[in-house]
């Protein structure tokens, strides 16, 4: 499972013309799901997104995280994560997970996501085709990897 988490000030979801999530001070987190993807996967994300100390204190250090600022996460699904390069022009998909075991894993990590942080988890839709509009904060943009686990 791979995400890209970028700190925000705020960031919404628009599906044709309508917006399906939005969220002030927080994250919002690009997730991909690959094949390989577990439940665990999920649940070690959700603790270490949690709480990874990216927000600024009082002496404008990166000492808070989204559960110290009570912030909010916008999470978006995004097989293009698992995109492989290596040859030709087009990339290709093959390691992303289909939407028959991407679908429930993603529906769990919303809800351990939320029981997590204490409130709604924002979503687009999986699979729709969206328009995502964010103040990246600082700018902070982490990609994390469950596989690495770095």
């Amino acid at each position: 499972m791979r995400t890209v988490i970028q700190r925000v000030s705020e960031a919404r979801v628009e599906i044709e013309g309508r917006i399906s999530g939005e969220i002030g001070i927080g994250l919002m987190i690009l997730l991909g799901i690959e094949s390989e993807d577990q439940q665990e996967d999920v649940e070690w994300l959700c603790s270490k997104i949690s709480a990874m100390r990216i927000f600024s204190d009082e002496q404008d250090k990166m000492n808070k995280s989204l559960l110290d600022i009570g912030g909010g996460v916008l999470l978006v699904s995004q097989f293009t994560l698992h995109a492989s390069t290596k040859k030709g022009n087009r990339p290709s998909f093959i390691k992303s997970a289909r939407p028959e075991q991407a679908i429930p894993l993603y529906e769990h990590f919303i809800k351990v996501m939320e029981e997590t942080i204490g409130k709604e988890v924002q979503c687009g839709e999986f699979g729709a085709m969206m328009q995502v509009h964010l103040i990246n904060d600082g700018p902070v943009t982490i990609i994390m990897d469950s596989k690495s686990r770095e």
